[in-house]
């Protein structure tokens, strides 16, 4: 048994907190981890998981080598990159996550235009509306929107920043009449998507607001649509409504309150030394997303 057999496994399955998917983040069988890991286990002559029928859980000597495994297996990893990546070329495998909406309208566009420029760096893109384990995960590198970063294991670049904006059709507003605070929206059609609340500022203040009414659906661009046939009122994000409040079919409410800006961010778990592919792709993005 090599002296690096089974930490790769080990990590990956402290990280997904599970043996099958660690071997999906690894492209192994179940089986394959589950061996391996025994096999250490073996060798070490100590226990470094606990398993049951519905959960794997470090133990403390598991935690402690852990930590280790991880700083090794960093080292490592930046050893292999500084030679073959030495001429700081973008090339390999890079796995990249953004929410669904922005992900297809303009990340994606961007990513293809930077891998025709990098003809040696594959990528695969999942687009997702939840919040990804960018490390348990495997993942180089995600871009969100408006998220605090909490996670010590994680880096962002801010890329650009974005505007919500409460809308609704001229149409609705001739029925229903226009709000002139906050608490007139509680009178109010209001069209919900994923975001259980909405947000606005009075002043230097924040204010939570918790929309009601009779439609709700999780896909931004249906709730555009909703908007734009009058029944009700929405709050959405520059790029859906910005082409729809220019033309007169949108019509901007209680701008006095609009939330600050928020955040779009390039975020990669923490290497001492960014492999060229992910430095590169961060720093095409930022300097294109904020053109968009």
């Amino acid at each position: 048994m090599g002296s690096w057999d089974g930490i790769d496994s080990f990590i990956a399955v402290c990280e997904a907190e599970s043996f099958s998917g660690a071997a999906a983040r690894l492209g192994v069988s179940t089986s394959h981890v589950s061996r391996e890991v025994a096999r250490l286990e073996d060798r070490l002559q100590v226990r470094l998981l606990y398993r049951t029928t519905r959960r794997v859980s470090v133990t403390d000597a598991g935690r402690a080598f852990l930590e280790r495994c991880r700083r090794l297996v960093e080292e490592r990893d930046e050893a292999f990159a500084a030679i073959i990546e030495r001429d700081g070329a973008a090339r390999g495998h890079l796995r990249l996550t953004c929410s669904i909406a922005y992900g297809e309208r303009f990340i994606v566009p961007l990513v293809n235009r930077f891998l025709r420029d990098h003809p040696q760096l594959s990528v695969a893109i999942d687009l997702t509306n939840r919040l990804v384990d960018l490390v348990g995960e495997g993942f180089d590198l995600a871009v969100r929107t408006g998220a605090s970063l909490d996670d010590s294991r994680l880096i962002a670049v801010r890329l650009a920043t974005r505007r919500r904006y409460l809308c609704a059709a001229p149409a609705y507003l001739r029925r229903h009449g226009v709000p002139c605070s906050l608490e007139d929206l509680a009178h109010h059609a209001c069209l919900t998507g994923t975001a259980d609340l909405w947000h606005f500022s009075e002043g230097e203040r924040l204010i939570d607001f918790r929309p009601a009414g009779p439609w709700r659906c999780n896909s931004g661009f249906a709730v555009l649509d909703a908007a734009r046939q009058g029944l009700g009122i929405c709050q959405l994000p520059d790029f859906y409504v910005e082409a729809d409040m220019k033309a007169g079919t949108l019509v901007s409410l209680l701008d006095t309150a609009r939330p600050p800006a928020e955040g779009i961010w390039a975020v990669y778990p923490h290497r001492r030394h960014l492999s060229p592919k992910v430095a590169l792709l961060v720093e095409y993005l930022k300097l294109h997303v904020g053109r968009i």
